[in-house]
C-alpha cells in the first residue's frame, strides 16, 4: 500500500516524498480513507505511530478541495491539544504537509502574548492548531469566530480531562456550529474518554491499531527500587555508570525538576527543566537545546509526557512514577518511535508501590525488577504483579514479650500485640467529564 492509493491529492504526495515517507502506518491506512469520505472518526494508536498525519493529511485535502475562501478572524479547521509543546509540534507537522497547499496555517497557546495571534487571525486560517484556553481568550475578545467551521480534531483528548479542561470544552463546543465533522484520535482511551466519544460523535468508525493502554514493544522497561531519599544520588550513580549521553528525565512535581537539575548543575552535567511555571520561550529554548544534544540531561514534569518528539533517543527516566497511570505510556513514549529502539527504567520507592501496581495492571506486565548494588532499598517495595494486586509478604510471629503489659500504644490507640493497623485505602482520582448536547446533530449534506 501507498499514500497514492490512499486517495492523497499530487500536493501532498510530494510534500511526503520530501519528508522521506513512504509507507503507510496501520492508523494512517485505516483513517485517512474514512476522513477523506466525512466520516467522524474514534481512533487509537499507540504515540509515534503517526496519528498525527493520520488526521492533518485527509484534513488539509479536504481544505484545499471544499469549501469556500476563508474569512475574516474566521477557522474551517480546529484541532484542540492539551500543551503548548504539542500545538508546536502538530502545527510544525501540518506546515510541512502542507507546503504545496495555498492554505493557511496556524498555532495558538498560553504564555506568549495574545496580541500577535490576535493579528495573525485578522485574515482568517484555514486549519488553527489551539489549546482550549487560549482558544476561549480569542473567541471572547471576538479575534476568532467558528461560522465557517467544517471540521474538529480533538488530540489527546484524555489528557485534556486530567488537565482540568472539561469546563473549557464544554464552553468551545456550545460554541461551535453543529453541522461538523469531529475527529478524535488518541494514544490511549480510558473509560471517560469512551463516554465523551459517545456524546459528542456522531455514528463513528471506530479504529484501533493496537490493544488498548499498552506500552510500544520497541521500548525496554525495568525497575530499580530504591529509597526515595536515595532518588538523586542513585540517578547521578546510574548516568555515570552506564555513561548516559541524552537522557529525558520526568519527576513529579516543578519542585522536584528544579531541585533535580540544580543538583545535577552543581555537578557540571549539563542539565536543564522543563514545566509549567517556566515561560514557553524558556521552555521552547531548553528542548531545542537538547534535541541539539547541547543538553545532556532535559528533566520535565508531565507537561512534556505528550508533544516532545525528538529523534533516536534512546533512553526516558522515571525518576518519580506519574500520579496518572496513562502518563507512563507517553512518558516512555519519547523513546523508541517510529519502528526505533529504546530503554525506559523507572526509579520506584516503596510510597509508590500503588502507582507502579496501577501501571502494570494498566498495560497488563509485570516491569522486570533489579537492584543496584549499595542502593537496596532500605523500606522494601511490596511485590506487585499485573493483575494489578500489592503481594504482601506474610509477616513473622512476634515474639511474646517477657513481662505483662496489655498491650501497646500505637498513635495513641490500644491495640493487641498481634494487630496492625489497616493502610489508607488508596483513592483513585476523579476526572469530572463535560455532558454535552446530545441531541440531534445535522450531518453534512
Amino acid at each position: 500500500m501507498t499514500f497514492a492509493t490512499l486517495g492523497l491529492i499530487e500536493p501532498l504526495l510530494r510534500s511526503l516524498e520530501k519528508l522521506g515517507y513512504q509507507t503507510p502506518t496501520p492508523v494512517q491506512a485505516q483513517a485517512i480513507p474514512a476522513v477523506l469520505a466525512g466520516r467522524d472518526l474514534m481512533a487509537a494508536a499507540q504515540t509515534g505511530t503517526g496519528k498525527t498525519a493520520g488526521f492533518a493529511l485527509p484534513l488539509l485535502q479536504l481544505l484545499a478541495m471544499e469549501g469556500p475562501k476563508v474569512a475574516a478572524n474566521s477557522v474551517r479547521a480546529l484541532i484542540l491539544v492539551p500543551t503548548r509543546e504539542l500545538a508546536e509540534q502538530v502545527h510544525e507537522a501540518v506546515r510541512q504537509y502542507a507546503e504545496n497547499l495555498p492554505l493557511r496555517t496556524y498555532a495558538v497557546y498560553g504564555g506568549v502574548s495574545i496580541n500577535p495571534q490576535m493579528m495573525k487571525l485578522r485574515g482568517g486560517v484555514d486549519l488553527l492548531v489551539a489549546t482550549p484556553g487560549r482558544l476561549l481568550d480569542l473567541f471572547r475578545q471576538k479575534a476568532l469566530k467558528f461560522n465557517q467551521l467544517q471540521t474538529l480534531v480533538l488530540d489527546e483528548a484524555d489528557r485534556m480531562l486530567d488537565l482540568g479542561f472539561s469546563e473549557e470544552l464544554s464552553n468551545i463546543y456550545r460554541a461551535l456550529p453543529k453541522k461538523r465533522q469531529t475527529l478524535l484520535f488518541s494514544a490511549t482511551f480510558s473509560d471517560d474518554i469512551r463516554l465523551l466519544a459517545g456524546q459528542m460523535l456522531d455514528d463513528p468508525l471506530t479504529v484501533e491499531v493496537s490493544p488498548r493502554n499498552v506500552a510500544a514493544n520497541t521500548v525496554k522497561q525495568w525497575i530499580v527500587t530504591v529509597d526515595k531519599k536515595r532518588k538523586a544520588e542513585l540517578f547521578v550513580h546510574l548516568m555515570r555508570k552506564n555513561k548516559w549521553k541524552q537522557v529525558l528525565v520526568f519527576a513529579k512535581t516543578r519542585n522536584g525538576v528544579d531541585a533535580l537539575v540544580e543538583k545535577l548543575q552543581g555537578l557540571g552535567v549539563n542539565a536543564d527543566g522543563i514545566h509549567g511555571d517556566k515561560p514557553q520561550a524558556t521552555r521552547q529554548r531548553a528542548l531545542d537545546r537538547f534535541k541539539l544534544s547541547e543538553v545532556q540531561i532535559l528533566v520535565a514534569t508531565d507537561v512534556a509526557a505528550r508533544g516532545l518528539d525528538i529523534e533516536d533517543l534512546p533512553l526516558v527516566i522515571n525518576f518519580d512514577l506519574p500520579i496518572v497511570a496513562e502518563d507512563y505510556i507517553h512518558r516512555i513514549g519519547r523513546t523508541g518511535r517510529a519502528g526505533a529502539t529504546g530503554e525506559a527504567i523507572s526509579l520506584v520507592c516503596a510510597d509508590e508501590v500503588n502507582m507502579l501496581s496501577a501501571i502494570e495492571m494498566l498495560t497488563r506486565q509485570t516491569l522486570k525488577r533489579q537492584n543496584e548494588p549499595d542502593f537496596e532499598p532500605e523500606h522494601r517495595v511490596p511485590d506487585t504483579d499485573a493483575s494489578g494486586q500489592v503481594i504482601k509478604k506474610p509477616k513473622k510471629p512476634k515474639k511474646p514479650k517477657a513481662s505483662g503489659g496489655g498491650g501497646k500504644r500505637n498513635l495513641g490507640k490500644w491495640v493487641d500485640s498481634g494487630e496492625t493497623q489497616a493502610p489508607e485505602p488508596s483513592v483513585k482520582p476523579v476526572r469530572k467529564v463535560p455532558v454535552f448536547n446530545t441531541g440531534p446533530r445535522k450531518r453534512k449534506p
